[in-house]
């Protein structure tokens, strides 16, 4: 259903009409007055304003600069004096001030200057015009009839030196540069170009022809339209026209590449498809596309000249149909064009109802995609018919059985079966075209019962479990957060150097960490977001999904610092105007959110996931080293799921919880407790049976309820003691001497905390020795230790002694069992309090 332009695009056969038509046709789309201030439709040329955002050129970001480059940043000569400064950028911006000759907005005059009028002729050198910088060669060269002058260069200046007015412009139309031939009327640049012509060719050449075709000196900002045919000058800027329309930007230099490669066609509506050959041109990428973007829009046009509409056809451009129905300024393809083929729906009654939903509705690109392809679907299942489903009024309810078990049966292009979401979702975008169809009369043959029935619905399965199960661990998350300096390394955000993006995108990773907002509830954050109530920091952000505005989240103040820097770095910014209000600027003046998008996101996550050598799992593998993650399960999204179960984890109330994720019912929150709890009850149901005793004998519990209510947790195992059950593990008879006690009921999970008690106890003994204590008190500490290192030891060997993959699940079952221990009790920098309260 999807193609794109080849690099070769045959724009027109040979045409049986004559220019004159198509000329006239076209001075009729010429857009008046179009881009005054640039565009001299006199002289032919366009000259870039710095200042508009649709136009690429910059001024350097020195400040005594006025070089006009193609990106943000500094020019060639300034950035070789500042890394050759050794200064910071604050001094180098206020102390350094380049030559005379670096300026290119508009050739710069003589510095010669008497009784306050200035010399009005270009400079040639060290600020001088030509005229004058031979006066002062000679008057400083010994010669034998003369002295040379003996002061200073400045002396010579104010003493010598007499200013002279201007001399005409060069005859090249648009050629700002002064003549320097009387003869031809030339500048230095094109007498220079003349003479290079007239060695070339084996004729005698005309002047004042070569004139009319030769492109004024120009900076990198700057193009000309002269060096073209008559025709070629208006279809190009007819071209160039609607490439504004689109609001897409003039980029000059591409432009002169591809008006270079044109020079010499007459017509480019009649011209062959060698013309617009790859080969033609420089292979620079933007040049590529604004030579296929040329092409199309020729093509465009000429349909446009001979009445053809593009929802007329049967394969349907979707730039040019998204363009003639106005929606432009929320999404603007690409040069790599998508074409819908709507032949791959061979019943001429159904093509002729999809295509006129399309016509009339204009619905949005997946909207109109989802319910095409449906189409196909049923038109493929009716074409392996006998008749192939030509006939409508022959299609009746087995027919719309067949079709609906198509649906049921959609799978992906691996083989897997596709979500009961959209194999719904297409079933029910077919019955949406049959009922059109039906209510504009243009389905009246057909049949009755081949309609939508209940006995073909599709059931929707709940999904969110599944996605909820998708939470990053917080082990992966520390690993990222590690390699967080290198987020934005090599990803292309036109018009933003390096840094910025870099600093950005950590900045929305780490409100995406910290905050559990979704991607687009993120990049579309205002830049005035945060809101401070005395000691709290509230997050102002936009549920977009439950159509709830400005809601507000408290976050933490290193959450808080982190946007307020980013914030900072912001204002030192050229962003699109569109932009102004937002946290996170868009990468242009066009596009569908006035923000960075979530598609930009996902794809500079992904290159930075990519990029980072080693992302371990929990778990280990037969080996002994860390099981890779995978890395497919690091997006965005999932950073929401991971701050929820982090919470649930953590065993936050679950209505604080709901209303920290903004759910409308408990149901969804609680499926995160679930989660969290089935995790947990896997865990305990392996771990019971390797509790051990004292000694560290096996001494496995018989079910989950024992181990969880015959025990309690203490601080280096579980305690089976009535007394010390029943007050909740704070009642121990014997001071918490585990190792002595007969009830002490330890497993792997605390295998940690007996080693680090066994470290503590050396420790103490230790200082008692150096103390000189009794021989009781160090006999105490001893037998404790060597207690702790026996039932060490023994639950080591038997965890050795397992097999493989039961040790993995052992092994993993103690991280749950000792992250919930760890969370239990602990207070989250987070709470839900309402506006004008205060969380003290």
């Amino acid at each position: 259903m999807s193609g794109n332009l080849a690099a070769v695009v045959e724009i027109a056969e040979k045409s049986e009409h004559d220019h004159e038509p198509w000329v006239a046709w076209l001075r009729t789309q010429l857009v008046e007055d179009w881009r005054p201030g640039e565009w001299d439709p006199e002289t032919l040329l366009f000259k870039g304003d710095v200042n508009n955002p649709q136009t690429v050129a910059m001024r350097c970001s020195t400040e005594a600069c006025e070089v006009v480059t193609k990106s943000r940043g500094r020019c060639t000569a300034c950035a070789k004096g500042f890394r050759a400064s050794g200064l910071s950028e604050e001094e180098f911006n206020a102390t350094f001030r380049p030559g005379p000759n670096r300026r290119n907005l508009e050739p710069g005059t003589c510095t010669v200057e008497r009784d306050g009028l200035g010399c009005q002729r270009e400079f040639h050198s060290r600020g001088l015009c030509r005229a004058h910088s031979l006066q002062w060669i000679k008057a400083t060269r010994a010669a034998s009839k003369r002295k040379p002058f003996q002061g200073t260069f400045e002396e010579w200046l104010r003493s010598v030196a007499v200013p002279y007015d201007a001399l005409a412009e060069c005859r090249v139309a648009g050629c700002s540069l002064e003549q320097v031939t009387l003869h031809e009327g030339l500048c230095r640049v094109h007498d220079r170009r003349w003479k290079d012509f007239r060695g070339s060719v084996d004729y005698v050449p005309v002047l004042d022809r070569w004139v009319e075709r030769e492109t004024p000196y120009m900076a990198v900002h700057h193009f000309s339209l002269a060096s073209l045919s008559e025709v070629g000058r208006l279809e190009m800027l007819y071209v160039l026209q609607q490439r504004d329309l689109r609001h897409q930007k003039m980029e000059p230099p591409a432009i002169r590449a591809v008006v270079k490669g044109l020079e010499g066609v007459e017509c480019l509506l009649k011209a062959g498809p060698g013309v617009f050959d790859m080969s033609n041109f420089s292979g620079a990428a933007n040049v590529v596309a604004l030579v296929k973007e040329v092409a199309w829009s020729i093509q465009q046009g000429r349909d446009r000249f001979l009445g053809i509409e593009p929802m007329d056809k049967l394969v349907w451009d979707m730039k040019a149909v998204i363009y003639a129905s106005g929606r432009t300024e929320k999404r603007v393809p690409g040069t790599r064009t998508a074409l819908v083929d709507f032949n791959t729906v061979t019943q001429p009654w159904l093509r002729g109802a999809v295509m006129e939903w399309a016509r009339s509705t204009r619905p949005a690109n997946t909207r109109f995609r989802r319910h095409v392809a449906a189409c196909v679907v049923a038109s493929t299942v009716l074409g392996r018919l006998p008749g192939g489903g030509m006939d409508p009024a022959s299609v009746r309810f087995a027919e719309m059985t067949l079709v609906a078990d198509a649906f049921r049966k959609q799978t992906k292009r691996d083989g897997d079966l596709q979500t009961s979401k959209h194999r719904a979702d297409s079933l029910t975008a077919f019955y949406t075209i049959l009922d059109f169809g039906r209510s504009a009369g243009l389905l009246n043959e057909l049949h009755g019962t081949f309609a939508r029935h209940s006995q073909h619905r599709i059931v929707r399965e709940d999904s969110n479990e599944d996605e909820i199960g998708k939470a990053i661990p917080e082990s992966v998350i520390r690993q990222l957060d590690a390699h967080l300096d290198h987020f934005g390394d090599e990803f292309p955000y036109r018009g933003y150097p390096p840094e910025d993006i870099s600093a950005m995108l950590r900045a929305i990773y780490r409100v995406l960490r910290d905050t559990g907002r979704r991607p687009r509830e993120v990049l579309s954050l205002k830049r005035d977001c945060l809101e401070f109530d005395g000691s709290d920091c509230l997050l102002i952000w936009n549920n977009y999904k439950g159509k709830r505005m400005r809601r507000r989240l408290p976050i933490s103040g290193e959450t808080a610092e982190h946007i307020q820097a980013w914030a900072k770095h912001r204002e030192g910014l050229v962003t699109p105007s569109r932009s102004r209000l937002y946290l996170f600027p868009a990468v242009s003046e066009v596009g569908e959110f006035a923000h960075l998008s979530t598609q930009y996101l996902s794809r500079a996550m992904r290159l930075w996931v990519t990029s980072i050598d080693e992302i371990h799992s929990e778990g280990t593998g037969r080996d002994g080293r860390p099981v890779p993650f995978d890395r497919d399960k690091i997006y965005p999204y999932a950073f929401r799921h991971s701050y929820a179960q982090r919470h649930a984890d953590a065993e936050v109330p679950i209505d604080v919880l709901k209303d920290l994720m903004d759910h409308r019912s408990t149901e969804t929150t609680a499926r995160y407790y679930k989660v969290s709890l089935k995790r947990k009850q896997e865990a305990v149901k392996k771990m019971r049976l390797h509790v051990v005793d004292r000694h560290g004998n096996p001494a496995p519990m018989a079910s989950n309820k024992a181990y969880e209510l015959r025990s309690v947790a203490v601080p280096f195992g579980g305690c089976t003691e009535p007394s010390n059950v029943k007050a909740g593990g704070q009642a121990c008879p014997i001071r918490f001497q585990c190792a002595g006690c007969g009830f002490y009921r330890p497993d792997p999970s605390y295998l940690a905390a007996i080693e680090d008690q066994i470290r503590d106890l050396k420790a103490d003994k230790e200082t008692a020795l150096a103390m000189g204590t009794d021989e009781y008190v160090i006999r105490n500490l001893q037998d404790q230790i060597d207690a702790f290192k026996t039932v060490a030891k023994n639950m080591h060997e038997q965890i050795d002694q397992l097999p493989e993959e039961e040790r993995e699940e052992l092994m993993e079952s103690v991280k749950v069992l000792r992250r919930s221990r760890a969370d239990r009790g602990r207070m989250l920098p987070l709470t839900v309090i309402k506006r004008g309260e205060s969380t003290a």
